[in-house]
């Protein structure tokens, strides 16, 4: 397992090295200057300019610049802000634990919900159980994320005054956004567990287990649904990995200062620096959530071994 793991770290070093490469010439294709950016206007004479442009090593080759850039990320130095001034890691550990608050509790209702509405439907399968959940699963796949967001601000903050629409900090705050996040990540589990649960419920160790008299109970959770979870954990890992990396439409709507928000305002303001380490600090995050999806699926099916 130490040695699969250990693989899968080295041949993730070239995708996380291409997408580095690819942000950093992307942003040199943006117009503007990020000297003229960290100074302003009022104070960009040519002489200041150069200085600046100097000490920030624009003046130096694309190549020199972007090894300077990997060199630095490597001992946790992403640069600073080009309009707060202060280290780009700074934001991200500010950003970070409002995008964890709420990645985690939008996988907890989207796993309750999907995953629930997933048995049930493959359970009651061709019945108007069936249809109905497949119904909402359909409603939550076709919900965009921003319509959504403002029928929840809409009916639960204006009209009904249950929770506050924007902000963070407690539990009142994350309920909205959570449950966007949620009930439109829950709608396509849903679907994935209903296909998975049908496919393996027609499999031979089903109806043995059935045959030796086991609880109905036991034959669908022990024995059903832990061989259908092995697909559906791939969308489970894949689903976090956006989280993490930023609910941008959400945090922008419901004003949570998550990574989402913090990459709109960067994007917005050219701050090429901190578009750099949050993009970093993504291509991370799926690097790792993919690692541990792959040594998941050893527990849930024993039968399933790494060279």
């Amino acid at each position: 397992m130490l040695r699969y793991i250990r693989k899968r770290i080295l041949i993730s070093i070239p995708t996380i090295l291409a997408v580095t490469l690819l942000v950093f010439i992307m942003l040199q294709l943006v117009p503007g200057d990020p000297a003229e950016i960290f100074l302003g206007e009022k104070y960009s004479t040519p002489e200041i300019l150069a200085k600046v442009r100097h000490d920030m090593g624009l003046d130096r080759p694309l190549y020199v610049q972007y090894l300077d850039f990997l060199w630095k990320a490597m001992h946790g130095d992403l640069g600073r802000s080009l309009h707060t001034g202060r280290p780009v890691i700074e934001h991200l550990v500010i950003a970070i634990p409002s995008t964890l608050e709420l990645a985690f509790a939008a996988m907890a209702i989207s796993i309750v919900i999907g995953v629930l509405l997933g048995i049930l439907s493959a359970l009651k399968h061709n019945t108007w159980v069936d249809s109905l959940s497949m119904l909402v699963a359909l409603f939550g796949v076709s919900m965009p994320v921003f319509w959504l967001s403002l029928l929840m601000i809409f009916f639960f903050s204006v009209k009904l005054n249950w929770f506050p629409a924007v902000g963070g900090g407690d539990l009142k705050h994350l309920a909205m956004p959570a449950f966007v996040l949620g009930v439109l990540n829950s709608s396509m589990l849903a679907r994935m567990v209903r296909s998975s649960m049908l496919d393996v419920l027609n499999e031979d160790y089903i109806r043995t287990a059935r045959a030796k008299g086991l609880y109905e109970r036991t034959v669908i959770i022990k024995h059903a649904l832990r061989n259908a979870l092995i697909p559906t954990i791939t969308v489970l890992g894949l689903e976090f990995g956006a989280l993490l990396g930023g609910a941008v439409i959400t945090e922008t709507i419901f004003s949570r200062l998550g990574l989402g928000k913090l990459y709109i305002d960067s994007i917005l303001s050219k701050d090429i620096t901190m578009i750099q380490g949050i993009t970093l600090f993504i291509a991370l995050t799926y690097m790792i959530t993919n690692i541990v999806v792959d040594i998941s699926y050893s527990y849930l099916a024993p039968r399933i071994r790494y060279e």
